[in-house]
């Protein structure tokens, strides 16, 4: 394969580019980035000989449709997305113009140059959210009800992704996925926020709705998913990538303080975010009846390796908790 990563500086783009590379050396794979606040070059460290880097914006048609002309691209994976949902209430134009917009328009240099696959990587969070009590879980069939901007713009990503495929047979693939922690993951979100500041001896910012609940799910895992959905030739699906795993933010908070040897004391509430989402779960039976994927790292192993890692790269992180754009204490 020829693949095109875009948001291939972030979280999970650098880690399925690492992963890639590992598990399909001979394939060519061309790193696609604007390098934003939360993108870094240092995520792909190591690769630049077996990865040429494009800084680029999947909102600029030109450039996107001549580097996949350029490296005779087949298949673009794409990662791209503003994702914080505290960043979004603050500034959802934002989400629009990169999410929507972005995602409309990295779809017409898709069909321009005519790629055999075009996958869109997307969230659990287009669902909308469960009651915490609720036994039911979102399955592929689920109706679409995002109840935050970042989460509409995402939703409105997939639908654009299908358009493309019923009106152009544009070749697509879309997953849904929960969760994700793991290496190089912006200390914006909370499992590095907490980890980095518990490191710090400084406040871990609980929502007010302590018990609201996610279901976690390691990077390594995601890409293996869309691996398999790459591998596979059933053009046109969506899969759900979740792990069942499902803990609340005080848990997590809890656990973060055990792995780190750090005082519960740290543990402070803020009051909860606009449109905070109680809960979302994920049905995979889809992606494991058909692809055969199941998840292969246990949340207490990846956790524990997760927190070790932050504990041994500070020199990545640091520099990076400067650019944090919301202060998640100040809702009001």
């Amino acid at each position: 394969m020829r693949l095109l990563v875009t948001g291939a500086a972030g979280f999970i783009g650098s880690n399925f580019v690492h992963y890639w590379l590992e598990r399909h050396p001979d394939d060519h794979v061309v790193a696609y980035d604007l390098l934003t606040y939360a993108g870094n070059r240092e995520n792909l460290a190591g690769t630049d000989d077996r990865a040429p880097f494009v800084k680029g914006d999947i909102a600029d048609l030109e450039l996107a449709e001549q580097t996949l002309r350029d490296h005779d691209v087949d298949v673009v994976v794409n990662f791209a997305a503003e994702s914080h949902n505290s960043l979004a209430v603050v500034d959802p134009g934002l989400f629009a113009r990169t999410n929507v917009l972005g995602t409309q328009l990295l779809l017409e240099a898709a069909r321009r140059t005519g790629v055999s696959r075009f996958h869109h990587v997307s969230t659990c969070e287009v669902y909308g959210d469960l009651a915490l009590d609720s036994g039911e879980a979102f399955s592929e069939k689920s109706p679409y009800r995002p109840r935050t901007p970042y989460n509409a713009s995402k939703a409105s990503a997939d639908h654009y992704v299908r358009a493309y495929h019923e009106t152009y047979e544009l070749p697509i693939s879309i997953t849904n996925c929960a969760n994700n922690y793991g290496p190089f993951q912006f200390p914006e979100k909370v499992i590095p926020l907490f980890v980095t500041n518990a490191l710090d001896d400084r406040p871990l910012p609980m929502y007010a709705s302590t018990q609201n609940r996610r279901e976690w799910l390691h990077v390594r895992d995601h890409c293996r998913a869309i691996d398999l959905v790459l591998q596979s030739d059933r053009v046109g699906e969506t899969y759900n990538v979740g792990s069942s795993v499902e803990k609340s933010i005080e848990e997590i908070a809890d656990l973060v303080v055990e792995l780190t040897g750090k005082s519960s004391e740290l543990k402070q509430i803020v009051p909860d975010r606009p449109g905070h989402d109680r809960r979302y779960l994920l049905d995979s039976t889809k992606i494991e009846r058909e692809l055969g994927w199941r998840p292969e790292i246990g949340f207490g192993d990846g956790l524990r390796e997760t927190v070790q890692w932050y504990a041994d790269n500070r020199a990545w992180w640091e520099p990076l908790k400067e650019r944090l754009q919301v202060e998640e204490t100040a809702w009001r």
